[in-house]
């Protein structure tokens, strides 16, 4: 039992557990948004107030394409959201973060100080360098 008590009180286990929390609440909130606010500004170009009604009927069966719709609709956002605000940040961050510059200056071959690559003398023993 120590060791199930152990494993749940893991960093990266209850770092998941909250990333499903927030991740439930942000969906219900994108959910709103769309049933309350996207459906029914795009419905208003074609005069449908929601798409959830919207059905085609074989047989005695419903096959209700227009929550397949909003659904839809609530998974682009979803992704969306994630991709701006999330993984494009993050890899803007981690590209800066190992980005690399280039080397402002180098050793001297004769005494290993380090001076500035445009260097023609180095200071430390005065020796005359070649352009590199």
């Amino acid at each position: 039992m120590s060791g199930f008590k152990k494993f749940l009180m893991q960093g990266n286990v209850i770092d998941l557990a909250v990333a499903v929390v927030i991740g439930a609440a942000f969906n219900s909130i994108v959910q709103s948004f769309v049933a309350d606010l996207l459906t029914p500004l795009i419905s208003a170009f074609g005069g449908l107030p929601d798409f959830s009604s919207l059905k085609v009927t074989i047989g005695r069966s419903n096959f209700m394409y227009g929550n397949f719709i909003n659904a839809m609709i609530s998974f682009l956002m979803v992704t969306a959201a994630v991709y701006f605000f999330v993984v494009k940040p993050y890899t803007h961050v981690r590209e800066r973060a190992t980005a690399k510059t280039e080397p402002t200056t180098h050793d001297c071959p004769a005494c290993l100080s380090e001076i500035p690559k445009n260097a023609s003398r180095c200071a430390f023993c005065t020796t005359e360098l070649t352009a590199a």
